[in-house]
């Protein structure tokens, strides 16, 4: 088959797996979900949502987290990895936000990655999620589970495995199959511990082929040693 009929396949077969995949970062607007987004950097979606349990309910506008000094907010996000940097981001991306769109997050990709904290990843979710634009946000998920399945090469960068995507997925299933492609990473195409023994993906998958070899030839010695008992 060819690359697009491929892709197609692949598409397929998620949807199939993972029907509901979506946004598991709570949130209940675009500036909760970009304060989420950008504390999920190096940071499970699972801590961070335990972290925002409490702190959306103390911050509910920028202007809240201005109010404190920055030493109590790194104290109220202390779980999350680099919370100092992290901190200081979310009170500057705040001030920005006050100073230039009166308080709210703007929904132009571009304005969005010059906010403090605002990476294209981050922006893509927020695009996607809070406004509705389709994009593709490439994670360690979607990174990896890519190149395994030959949607994009070993060696590309992060921004080539984006384009790559885009080029291959229809337009309008670009943020469906983020999250997808997020949930098959997640739950089934573990970075140390991939199911491949039930992957239904697994001819596609050099990576997976290559796991289950050392699998196959313990079957086949077992065998060979039963016969010779």
């Amino acid at each position: 088959m060819n690359a697009k009929q491929k892709t197609r396949h692949i598409l397929d077969v998620l949807a199939d797996m993972f029907p509901d995949a979506h946004c598991e970062l709570n949130h209940s607007n675009p500036f909760e979900l970009t304060i989420a987004v950008l504390l999920s950097a190096q940071c499970t979606d699972e801590t961070v949502n335990k972290v925002t349990a409490s702190l959306f309910q103390k911050y509910k506008k920028p202007e809240d987290y201005l109010n404190v000094p920055q030493e109590e907010l790194e104290q109220d996000i202390r779980r999350i990895g680099l919370f100092r940097n992290k901190a200081a981001n979310i009170q500057k991306l705040c001030r920005i936000l006050l100073e230039k769109y009166d308080g709210e997050v703007p929904r132009e990709h571009s304005m969005l990655t010059e906010l403090p904290g605002v990476g294209r990843k981050t922006a893509n979710v927020v695009v996607s999620n809070a406004f509705g634009v389709p994009a593709i946000a490439v994670d360690t998920h979607v990174e990896r589970v890519s190149k395994r399945l030959g949607l994009a090469k070993a060696d590309d960068s992060v921004l080539e495995v984006e384009k790559k995507l885009m080029k291959l997925v229809p337009q309008e299933e670009w943020t469906l199959t983020h999250h997808r492609l997020i949930f098959f990473g997640r739950y089934h195409c573990k970075a140390a511990s991939p199911k491949c023994d039930i992957c239904p993906l697994l001819d596609l998958c050099k990576e997976g082929q290559r796991r289950m070899k050392p699998a196959a030839a313990r079957k086949t010695t077992s065998k060979k040693q039963k016969i010779a008992k």
